[in-house]
């Protein structure tokens, strides 16, 4: 029995040591919730963080910091030296990096410490900003939340909306090693305030490549089989007149359930992909007057070649840059394997050369309270 008890008497000993060895007391720690990353002109790189201010003398909530270092690590320890306290990353919310260091090649290498040191959160959301990142981390509004949760806030409403994508530091992590299909993340911009423009799309190597807006993300989303919720989009439908400067050329729906079936195939040297999308809408917005009654059918058919002529547009923005956001590559490696295997090391330029045929049914299940 004696043993016994000096076994657990040394095993608690040992937990107690361990977990009390990194122990750092709250007032000595600061707690950044987003971390930005930049260049300057000169293309050295650039480091924000901003930290909440829990001092009741404290003027304002947050505090903004930037400083210029070769490494991430090496710039936690330079702005140690400006805080009173030491810089903990666990509490990340938001990676903001800037639209100038997405244009080289494996950026993303700089921010190996967060998948290195087990303390960082993988769960960051990862968003772009077209422009110099000390215009928005010291924009410092009076009238809004700070800006890591209204940055986190605006990418989970939307995201869920389908309007913009909810793309992690893990989710990013994964997409730059699957080759079947390239990564995108949220992209802002700043027009007297901050607003959430789209998608910025990545290529193979994690370089931009290009931008979608809102409404082009969900048709993206729509092709990923994504679009789980039900979500807004507004054509314009031809032959209708237009009065004066309005735009009563316009309608607008919601989706009720949504369908992409992609069928893979691969023939004469090249890949083909045929995209059957199903929509079922109901009508939330007509601005011009329509027998809805007689002409239904006709207008479910004006809106397929609308949405068609969108969807093709998409696609051969995605071709023209050789990037892969929908995935298709994933398809190709399921059901072409022999001739994807040869090709995906370079699945861009592949894709990019592939037949791609898309067609679009839609059926109009409400049209709204009123005639």
């Amino acid at each position: 029995m004696s043993k016994r008890w000096l076994h657990v008497f040394i095993a608690i000993s040992v937990l107690l040591i361990s977990g009390c060895n990194d122990r750092l007391d709250l007032e000595d720690a600061a707690f950044p919730l987003l971390g930005g990353y930049d260049l300057d002109e000169k293309n050295n790189l650039l480091t924000y963080v901003t930290v909440p201010e829990f001092s009741k003398s404290a003027r304002k909530k947050t505090q903004e910091l930037g400083v210029s270092a070769k490494t991430l690590q090496q710039a936690r320890q330079q702005s140690d030296a400006y805080w009173p306290a030491v810089f903990q990353g666990r509490k990340m919310l938001v990676i903001l990096v800037s639209k100038r260091l997405l244009e080289h090649v494996d950026w993303f290498r700089i921010l190996d410490v967060f998948s290195r040191d087990a303390k960082n959160p993988l769960t960051c959301r990862m968003i772009m900003y077209d422009g110099p990142l000390s215009e928005v981390i010291f924009l410092n509004q009076q009238d809004q939340p700070f800006l890591p949760l209204l940055l986190r806030g605006m990418v989970d409403t939307k995201s869920g909306r389908s309007e913009t994508v909810k793309t992690t530091f893990q989710d990013m992590h994964r997409l730059r090693f699957e080759k079947g299909k390239t990564p995108y993340i949220a992209e802002i911009r700043l027009e007297n305030e901050i607003k959430l423009s789209g998608t910025a799309l990545l290529d193979h190597q994690g370089k931009y490549a290009d931008s979608l807006d809102a409404q082009e993300t969900i048709l993206m989303q729509i092709l990923q089989n994504q679009a789980k919720h039900a979500v807004s989009v507004t054509l314009a439908i031809p032959g209708q007149a237009k009065r004066g400067p309005l735009n009563t050329d316009k309608l607008s729906f919601s989706t009720n359930k949504t369908k992409t079936h992609i069928k893979t195939a691969f023939h004469d040297g090249h890949f083909q992909f045929d995209l059957a999308v199903h929509l079922s809408i109901a009508l939330t917005e007509r601005l011009f007057p329509y027998d809805m009654q007689h002409k239904s059918a006709v207008l479910e058919k004006a809106i397929a070649e609308q949405l068609k002529k969108q969807f093709e547009s998409l696609i051969s923005k995605i071709q023209s840059h050789q990037i892969d956001p929908i995935g298709l590559g994933i398809h190709a490696q399921a059901f072409t394997y022999k001739p994807y295997k040869k090709v995906e090391d370079q699945w861009g330029k592949a894709l990019s050369e592939a037949n791609i045929h898309l067609s679009v049914i839609v059926t109009m299940e409400g049209v709204g309270t009123i005639k």
